[in-house]
């Protein structure tokens, strides 16, 4: 390590040069580093959906759950298996432990479920395996209401929807509120009887249609296409003009027998903004984005796309998790500046402006390599990392405090600054990195703490151990280069120093002032031990 801050003090413009390249650096992962209300942390939940329609919660157990429960059982890592049958289908949680390869699982699961089908009733609807995922929730609702036609609404929100989801950030974007549209066939059971045709000639006619059938392939000779019969329905003209029955030279068709007219299915969900209809539209963002990006991106295209929208159309914004996050960050921030600056005062007292500027300089630059180390090992900066660095103030501008402290009394006695930075450097690099190394053990064991919360507080020790080691290097290699620059040559107070370094290897009863009162509390302490323990105890009891 003395050859390291040896060559650091030879190389000076070097030195300051990669401090200069990590502080531009730092600053911008800082700016393009996501940023989230709490860490992501994967629920080791995987959820199995098993629709069919009509069958009712007993029989859903039997013929639903049973079959698929014996093959999900046979799961490697499964911690926990809970199943629920309910009208129309039935739902299974499976819980894994928190360190499973999620991946993995997914596989392994879908593989189960592939063999399980096979014991399924043949109506049953294909079973939907996902994962639960906080990082999939919507971050922001857009609203659209007003006073105008269902209709026309529907229309601008699917058009805003194909909007939001083209954004870069932006995983999905999903309609609620809204109805699908349909054609609606209302039969005239007089007509059916003037045409003389049954309801079930009329169904046959319907069903047998909107079919894509394929037809095989026709060999010319000099080629080879493919042969399809085209029967999709595709406006509401084709509908119209189905056919349903030849009579002689005439064909009698849908419209013949039936009213046709657009509409919706009947709703299964409402959406109310302020209390009138609405239909919303969740976003999801993609994970790693940048949720304050992504909600501001949101709220442009909104902007932009209302000047082609009627009069009368209202947008409204929900479940805006991105002003949680503002108003969070800025509070940390603020306690982060307010935390520096108490700081700062402190160290400015007791060690003068020049070296308390210098002990100073340690705080940003530590800050900045920390977040530039978390931008790239894939961690976004949440609640959790900035209550480690709220709490980290204190603690990383003591290797700092030591490093100014120790060559002012060097530079005191006659030594020039560069030799006094390096030989504090030198002397206070054990005990400097044993009272980090100190530290952060307590911080450790809350890296093995189990389960999800373990997950969701081992940030904190994390963000604790970068800040805290960059902390340690910028105050043994960055701050001796410094302050063999700019640090102060003429000390104030320095006849106590000098004192204080006369009378090491004797008696320091000679020293004045705060620090002379603090020597003769010490040596009393140490010839009384009894008495000053009991005064200890006295003042507990």
């Amino acid at each position: 390590m003395n050859a390291l801050i040896d060559a650091a003090l030879s190389h000076t413009r070097t030195v300051l040069s990669v401090l200069f390249v990590l502080t531009i650096w730092g600053i911008t992962s800082y700016i393009n580093i996501p940023k989230e209300a709490s860490p992501d942390i994967p629920f080791p939940l995987i959820l199995v959906e098993i629709p069919h329609p009509g069958i009712s919660p007993v029989d859903g157990e039997r013929l639903l759950l049973k079959p698929m429960e014996k093959r999900l059982l046979s799961i490697n890592g499964l911690t926990e298996l809970n199943a629920k049958a309910l009208e129309g289908g039935a739902f299974i949680s499976l819980q894994f432990d928190v360190d499973f390869d999620k991946d993995q699982a997914l596989i392994d699961v879908r593989e189960q479920v592939d063999i399980a089908k096979a014991e399924l009733p043949a109506d049953s609807e294909e079973p939907v395996v996902s994962e639960l995922n906080a990082a999939l929730f919507p971050v922001i609702a857009v609203t659209l209401s007003g006073e105008i036609p269902e209709r026309k609404l529907h229309e601008i929100s699917v058009d805003l929807k194909d909007k939001l989801d083209s954004l870069p950030g932006v995983l999905n974007a999903k309609l609620t509120g809204n109805r699908e549209e349909l054609l609606e066939v209302i039969v005239d059971p007089a007509k059916l009887e003037a045409y003389n045709v049954s309801q079930q000639e009329l169904i046959n006619a319907v069903t047998l249609n909107n079919q894509l059938v394929a037809a095989g392939a026709l060999d010319t000779g000099s080629g080879r296409f493919s042969v399809k019969v085209p029967g999709l329905v595709e406006t509401a003209q084709d509908v119209y003009d189905l056919p349903i029955k030849v009579s002689g030279e005439g064909v009698v068709t849908l419209s013949d027998l039936t009213e046709i007219r657009r509409t919706f299915k009947d709703p299964i969900g409402f959406a109310r903004y302020n209390g009138s209809h609405a239909i919303a539209i969740q976003v999801v963002k993609r994970i790693g984005a940048n949720i304050i990006e992504v909600a501001d991106s949101v709220r442009d295209t909104v902007e932009q796309e209302r000047q082609f929208w009627p009069e009368g159309v209202e947008t409204g914004f929900i479940l805006d998790q991105s002003r949680f996050i503002k108003d969070a960050l800025d509070q940390l921030q603020a306690s982060i500046l307010t935390a520096v600056s108490l700081v700062l005062i402190v160290v400015v007292a007791a060690l003068g402006i020049r070296s308390g500027l210098m002990v100073g300089i340690a705080i940003p630059s530590s800050f900045l390599i920390t977040f530039l180390v978390l931008s790239q090992i894939g961690i976004t900066i949440n609640q959790m990392v900035m209550f480690g660095l709220v709490l980290a103030v204190g603690m990383l501008v003591d290797g700092a405090i030591v490093i100014v402290e120790y060559a002012d009394r060097k530079m005191a006695e006659g030594q020039d600054r560069k030799t006094a930075y390096g030989m504090a450097a030198k002397r206070m690099f054990w005990p400097i990195t044993s009272s980090t190394m100190t530290t952060l053990a307590a911080f450790l064991p809350m890296l093995l703490w189990p389960g999800i919360t373990g997950k969701f507080m081992s940030y904190l020790p994390i963000t604790l151990i970068f800040i805290l080691g960059a902390s340690l290097f910028v105050a043994l290699i960055f701050l001796p280069v410094i302050g063999s620059l700019i640090g102060r040559t003429q000390m104030k107070g320095s006849k106590e120093l000098s004192a204080l370094a006369a009378n090491e290897g004797g008696s320091l009863d000679d020293l004045k002032g705060f620090m002379g009162r603090y020597v003769k509390l010490i040596s009393y302490a140490v010839r009384q031990p009894l008495k000053v323990a009991g005064a200890a105890v006295l003042v507990i009891g």
